[in-house]
């Protein structure tokens, strides 16, 4: 086996299938398997799963065992010389592990390699590739000082050496990850993936950020972005300097008030939601069992129609590849709000921010038309 991909999932049922679609369409041409890892979610996950996708390896955990532990687990049952960790709302195109694997082949003594993430408004996420958060640099972040924490010297869509990857999307060889130790168990949320880069990088393996793939990463459906996000996190960082950069007991000290303290005056981020005047639906032919859904007018794409920010525009994947999709809102180039139909399913869903719960939209079961449409590129 080839590749072994891991998804770490909790309650996004939804977000799940979606990932799923796309990356059973990523794997077509390679010698892959999927595993699922289930952290006890309270929806019915577990039977999509079984239901949509027998394929995939499931592994339901009786409890939620939390990121490094849940990962771990997935790992145990792992047969690929290479592992990629993948959040469960996530897209990737048709092309990102074939890419990404053509290059860790190329090069000796790959630690952990990463690539571009986007949100679901097609906004880069800085996380994508980050520097070491030594004390001066986790402090300007907890502040809010973000400069220092990203590898901004870094172009998104180049290939460089990098410190730190994001959880969200780590490809490894299996044999550096058990040489390295694996994800630090103590790690129940946040921190591990800033973990593990790190003992690559003491471990004298190379990360890299590869900008030649784009990934969606709704980001805030995970997990919300308030103040207990901030507390785990705070906490997590701790571990991490208590790991790495113990100094003295005055220092330690020091850090543990401080972290203890910040998250206390850490503000909630303001969530605004795009609320659209009117839909547009990049398709070959207009579903109306959709529109009955809809609560705004829903208008078929064509070189007529004049799409401006007050649009929102729905991609249809029975259609257009995921790597068009990843592209156009990438691209968006009309500075507008976005969601998917996944292939062969009867909802759509987007997140247009980094903090809140996407938004996820059902509607009747319907019969596909799979004549391919023009896309607005």
């Amino acid at each position: 086996m080839k590749l072994s991909i891991i998804i770490l999932n909790y309650n996004v049922r939804y977000f799940l299938e979606l990932c799923l679609k796309s990356v059973r369409a990523a794997t077509q041409n390679l010698d892959a398997e999927i595993i699922v890892v289930d952290n006890h979610s309270q929806d019915d996950s577990c039977e999509m799963v079984k239901a949509l996708f027998p394929e995939v390896t499931l592994i339901e955990n009786s409890e939620n065992f939390g990121f490094s532990k849940g990962n771990n687990i997935g790992v145990a049952q792992a047969t690929g010389d290479y592992l990629c960790f993948l959040n469960p709302d996530t897209v990737v195109a048709e092309d990102t592990f074939e890419l990404l694997l053509q290059f860790a082949n190329s090069k000796k003594n790959l630690g952990i390699v990463g690539c571009k993430l986007i949100n679901g408004s097609g906004k880069f996420l800085p996380e994508s590739k980050r520097n070491l958060p030594d004390i001066k640099v986790a402090v300007k972040k907890f502040m809010g000082i973000n400069k220092p924490y990203y590898a901004a010297h870094i172009q998104e869509e180049s290939i460089q050496k990098v410190d730190v990857l994001v959880g969200a999307f780590m490809l490894m060889e299996q044999s550096v990850f058990h040489q390295i130790g694996s994800f630090d168990e103590r790690y129940f949320m946040y921190g591990e993936d800033i973990d593990l880069s790190y003992c690559a990088l003491k471990a004298g393996f190379e990360n890299y950020y590869f900008g030649k793939t784009t990934v969606i990463h709704f980001k805030g459906e995970s997990t919300l972005k308030d103040k207990n996000y901030a507390l785990q996190f705070f906490n997590a960082m701790q571990l991490f300097y208590k790991k790495h950069f113990k100094r003295n007991r005055l220092f330690d000290m020091f850090v543990y008030l401080g972290i203890k303290t910040l998250h206390v005056f850490r503000k909630s981020p303001k969530i605004t939601n795009i609320k659209p005047k009117y839909y547009v639906l990049v398709s070959n032919n207009m579903i109306q069992k959709l529109q009955n859904a809809l609560d705004k007018k829903l208008i078929l794409f064509s070189e007529e129609v004049a799409i401006d920010r007050e649009a929102q525009v729905i991609f249809d994947a029975n259609v257009l590849s995921y790597k068009e999709i990843i592209q156009e809102i990438e691209l968006n180039k009309y500075n507008t709000s976005f969601k998917i139909l996944p292939d062969k399913a009867h909802f759509i869903l987007g997140s247009d921010n980094g903090v809140s719960r996407g938004e996820v939209l059902e509607f009747d079961k319907i019969k596909y038309n799979l004549k391919k449409p023009m896309i607005f590129s």
